[in-house]
């Protein structure tokens, strides 16, 4: 259905003649007489009586002209919002790793938002995860974390992959427990302090170009017995702040966020791996008011614990 015909047939029912239409539209009548036929005939109705008083709606013409008249509002409301300029959502959307300081700097960031519309998401997830929200799932910002060993790897897999990348920060890994653990109350901690305790891990490390059975097994090295595998932070903090019996592995905490939920962050003497938190988002992006303040708030809040 054609909707200048549409048009067409509103006017002539409006000006109840085709000559009187013509004069409004500044269309030849004959035009006009052939859009008419042509939506009726698209419609399978009769819209107009041809009398030699003018075109006289028929009951099924009077049922489409009302249909008509709400189709052309809503276009002609919808061209009005839109040339007049309206208000731009608020969009924002990053898959993160799983961290605190990240966290943190996000819901710093939330303040940020004006009282307008806005739409937010905040993902956490592994790297291979985000690499794919980025490029499949309309994520604009992405953060992905890896050991510094892995750094050839994935700058590759990034530049064929057409991403642009920065570096946010470079650590290794703390401990963090149940201020009752035994663990806690040691001056230093080492690999073989940790082997009676249960470790809280991640199962989904990930790195390009090599088997996930060899990045877990060098992930998360052989001399734990017990380990409890988890998705998401709210559980993990769930299992230290109840089972003195558990660790976790993390980049490094806010204090705050330790002394609400009575956990302690303790260095490992072993642990000499250095990990990388990396930006990432497609080449040629251009960065949103609400992603440069958010790398605002992030650059902020690494100052504060990195």
């Amino acid at each position: 259905m054609n909707l200048l015909h549409m048009k067409h047939a509103l006017e002539v029912a409006k000006a109840g003649s085709l000559s009187k239409a013509s004069e409004v539209l500044l269309i030849a009548t004959p035009n006009i007489s052939r859009s008419i036929k042509e939506l009726e005939s698209d419609l399978g109705i009769t819209i107009f009586d041809r009398t030699q008083n003018g075109m006289k709606l028929t009951p099924e013409g009077e049922e489409f002209i009302n249909f008509a008249k709400e189709i052309l509002k809503q276009i002609d409301d919808v061209e009005k919002f839109y040339k007049a300029g309206a208000p731009k959502k608020q969009e924002f959307s990053i898959s993160v790793p799983r961290a605190c300081y990240i966290s943190e700097a996000f819901a710093n960031f939330s303040k940020s938002l004006s009282k307008e519309t806005a739409e937010v998401f905040y993902k956490e997830t592994n790297s291979q995860r985000t690499i794919d929200n980025i490029l499949n799932h309309d994520y604009k910002l992405g953060i992905i974390r890896y050991a510094e060993n892995y750094d050839k790897y994935f700058k590759t897999m990034l530049e064929e992959k057409g991403f642009q990348y920065e570096l946010v920060t470079e650590f290794t890994y703390s401990l963090i427990m149940n201020a009752e653990s035994e663990l806690a109350k040691k001056q230093s901690i080492s690999f073989n302090d940790l082997k009676d305790y249960i470790e809280i891990a991640h199962a989904d490390p990930y790195v390009p170009s090599m088997p996930l059975s060899k990045v877990i097994k060098e992930e998360l090295p052989d001399n734990i017995n017990r380990r409890i595998f988890i998705f998401e932070r709210a559980s993990q903090f769930d299992l230290l702040t109840t089972n003195p019996e558990t660790f976790m592995w993390v980049s490094p905490t806010p204090q705050k966020l330790l002394e609400r939920l009575n956990l302690v962050q303790r260095k490992c003497e072993d642990n000499k791996k250095v990990y990388k938190d990396v930006l990432i988002c497609k080449d040629g992006y251009k960065l949103s008011r609400l992603d440069r303040q958010f790398i605002t708030e992030l650059c902020e809040t690494k100052r504060k614990y990195l």
